[in-house]
């Protein structure tokens, strides 16, 4: 989820003031250390998706996680991964993430595919895994689908990964922000989200989480929603934080550079 510690960037922090600003170091799309990224991307996406889509599917078998269970695991879960990963690929897990930090000139743009592949097959395996322990009787779409209208659940969707890009934003880009609570900051928007949005949508603000599931349960209904809904909400929200983020610099250096 965090863009922290990561290993093909260079950091600047020019004042207190200032945030840091990421310049991407020449020819090391291809290093060892990029591999290693993608494995955490991988690996931290697929435990994702295993715990909370797990979550979903003992739940439906058996009654006793309940929404508020459910919310907890996808909350707890987040925050664990991110406080071990984060310092290795940045902890995304998330296209939606990638690409909005790529977008704000965060990431670097040609490292985007590679992550969302990993996010991807993290996804889909860990899917691919609960659909085998779960078979026959105990089959259950882990997915995600509207209960209501399409447009009902573009909304949701787009607000609440406006919310959780700003929130990530904020904590992890900005060099004023408490670093160390960054994991616990992004879990509880997540466990929030899903509290409340969950009847409606799945709570998903992953297209790799509603993705993988629908790959291999061949389910796709709504899947544009997923996958267009939480993009355009997290580049919304890294953007404003953008805007509102405090910066010494004139407005012209700062839409000439790209950079705060």
């Amino acid at each position: 989820m965090a863009e922290i510690g990561s290993h093909d960037v260079v950091v600047e922090v020019k004042d207190t003031n200032s945030t840091p600003e990421i310049k991407e170091e020449a020819g090391s799309s291809f290093s060892l250390p990029f591999f290693q990224k993608l494995i955490a991307e991988m690996l931290g996406t697929y435990f994702l998706i295993f715990a909370g889509c797990g979550s979903v599917v003992v739940n439906k078998n058996e009654k006793v996680v309940t929404l508020p269970g459910i919310a907890i695991v996808w909350g707890l879960v987040v925050m664990v991964l991110v406080y071990c990963v984060g310092h290795i690929s940045g902890a995304h897990f998330n296209p939606a993430v990638t690409i909005a930090f790529a977008v704000t000139r965060r990431f670097p743009l040609k490292q985007v595919p590679a992550y969302v592949l990993a996010q991807q097959l993290g996804s889909t395996l860990a899917a691919g895994t609960l659909r085998l322990l779960f078979s026959g009787g105990h089959d259950q779409f882990a997915g995600t689908q509207p209960s209501g209208s399409d447009l009902q659940s573009f909304v949701i969707e787009f607000i609440t990964t406006f919310y959780l890009m700003f929130v990530i934003s904020g904590v992890a880009t900005d060099s004023r922000a408490i670093g160390e609570l960054a994991g616990l900051a992004v879990g509880a928007t997540i466990l929030l989200n899903v509290m409340f949005t969950g009847p409606i949508t799945g709570g998903s603000m992953n297209p790799a989480r509603s993705l993988g599931p629908a790959i291999v349960s061949n389910h796709y209904k709504g899947i544009w929603i997923y996958l267009l809904a939480p993009t355009m909400g997290a580049i919304s929200g890294a953007a404003v934080y953008n805007i509102i983020r405090f910066t010494k610099q004139p407005l012209r250096e700062v839409v000439r550079s790209g950079s705060y």
